[in-house]
């Protein structure tokens, strides 16, 4: 069986020119997982929009009918950074259904890896930071209410801080939220995670990875999850054009492996969100969030064997 992988066709909708957000690195990412020969195009899961009744778990039903039907202000369309359109607000639900799906076939296979996710700066009734549904949020809760899973724990590595997820998953005493970010970035105002671990500018690869495997050394025994979402943001990579740390491509490739390996080691269901990563080069940023898929295709041939 191949590595579970989860992409939709819909994901790369049209941005205006310029905008700062590389909307089609996911569909170049897919490309790239073919292309090298890692995967095939039909042999991805392709996910279903993730009902209102799930969304409203983690957020406010006014908000989600607000957005879904295009009504929103000129003042939250600012703080979210992209313009609506049809097109945008189907991708959104996709990409959420996206992650959900993934989280089912970790469960159902130990590993799963996501083209998409880790909106982890979407708030319980606003969007912010290009985020505009919490992904994390939603599956933890949906995990939890549906009796799924008695503990979840996310492990956000993206460059900023997991803002929306703290804050929506506060008061979820078996949602543990770990945040490993770069302390002097967005967001200005930090959230309260469970666990925060904020680095200094220029943080580079050895010192980046011990603090990784010090931490699921120490958390993963004491929560003992019965399944670990993995925000893999290459935004920590030292030519993101949002970073400001200095990971290499080596450095996130030991990064993932070190972090997939820690969760299947203990039997510990994984699912892999590629989360946030910024270049103008997009073909180059694709092949950099490519690196999540490509760690977890060895480890996924190593399980099989």
């Amino acid at each position: 069986m191949p590595l579970p992988l989860v992409y939709h066709d819909d994901y790369s909708p049209p941005l205006p020119p310029g905008h700062r957000f590389p909307m089609e690195k996911f569909r170049l990412l897919r490309d790239h997982l073919v292309d090298v020969g890692l995967t095939r195009d039909e042999l991805l899961h392709r996910p279903q929009p993730c009902p209102a009744d799930i969304l409203a778990l983690a957020h406010e039903r006014g908000y989600i009918e607000r957005y879904c039907s295009g009504d929103m202000s000129r003042e939250e369309l600012r703080r979210l950074g992209l313009p609506w359109s049809p097109a945008l607000a189907r991708r959104t639900l996709l990409a959420v259904g996206g992650s959900l799906l993934a989280a089912e076939l970790a469960l159902s296979h130990g590993l799963a890896c996501h083209l998409a996710g880790g909106t982890h700066h979407a708030h319980y009734d606003h969007a912010s930071g290009f985020c505009i549904f919490n992904d994390l949020a939603v599956i933890a809760r949906y995990l939890l209410e549906s009796g799924r899973v008695g503990r979840v724990l996310i492990f956000d590595c993206d460059v900023h801080q997991g803002d929306g997820t703290a804050r929506i998953l506060e008061e979820v005493a078996d949602a543990v939220t770990v945040s490993l970010h770069c302390e002097q970035n967005f967001p200005a105002h930090k959230a309260k995670s469970d666990w925060d671990i904020g680095l200094p500018r220029g943080t580079g690869d050895a010192d980046y990875l011990k603090v990784v495997d010090d931490t699921l050394n120490y958390l993963l025994p004491l929560y003992q999850p019965d399944i670990v979402l993995y925000d893999a943001g290459v935004d920590v990579h030292r030519d993101d054009a949002l970073g400001y740390l200095a990971l290499t491509d080596a450095g996130l490739a030991a990064r993932d492996q070190a972090v997939l390996r820690h969760c299947l080691e203990r039997d510990i269901p994984v699912v892999g969100l590629i989360g946030g990563g910024y270049d103008r080069d997009r073909a180059a940023l694709a092949r950099r969030h490519g690196i999540l898929h490509h760690s977890a295709a060895r480890l996924w041939q190593e399980l099989q064997g």
